[in-house]
C-alpha cells in the first residue's frame, strides 16, 4: 500500500488553509493587544539581521515543548490554550509549519507572519 507524494509546495498550501495569517502591521498590532510574537529563526539570522522588540525567542526545535500550557518544559508566558501566537521565521514559510503545529497542540489561535522577519523590517518596523 503506498502513500501519496505530495510536494512541499503542496503541504505548505494545505497549511496555510487554516491560517488567519498577517500582515506585519498588523501582526504588529496583535503584539500591542497581547499576543505573543514567537521568533524561530536559528542564532546566525537573528544576529545577522536583529530581533524584534519583545518577541520571545525560541528555537524552532523547542517550541512545541516551550509552547503546550500542559507541559513541564514551557515558557512563563505560555499560560492557557487561548493564546494568540503569531510565528515569526525568516521569510515566512517554516513559520506555517510551526503555527499549524501549535494549533494541533490547542492553541487554536496560532498563526505566522506573512514573509516572516524580512517583511517585518522591509515595512520599517522596529528592530533591535
Amino acid at each position: 500500500m503506498g502513500t501519496t507524494k505530495r510536494s512541499v509546495d503542496e503541504l505548505l498550501a494545505e497549511a496555510r488553509e487554516e491560517l488567519d495569517r498577517l500582515e506585519p502591521l498588523d501582526a504588529a498590532a496583535a503584539q500591542v493587544q497581547g499576543a505573543l510574537l514567537v521568533d524561530i529563526r536559528y542564532a546566525a539570522l537573528r544576529e545577522r539581521d536583529g530581533t524584534i522588540p519583545g518577541a520571545l525567542i525560541v528555537e524552532r526545535n523547542e517550541l512545541e515543548w516551550r509552547l503546550d500550557p500542559q507541559c513541564d518544559h514551557r515558557l512563563p508566558e505560555a499560560t492557557h490554550h487561548d493564546l494568540r501566537v503569531v510565528v515569526v521565521c525568516n521569510e515566512g514559510y517554516a513559520s506555517s509549519f510551526a503555527a499549524v503545529s501549535l494549533r494541533q497542540l490547542g492553541l487554536e489561535r496560532a498563526t505566522d507572519l506573512i514573509g516572516g522577519f524580512q517583511a517585518w523590517r522591509a515595512a520599517g518596523l522596529p528592530v533591535r
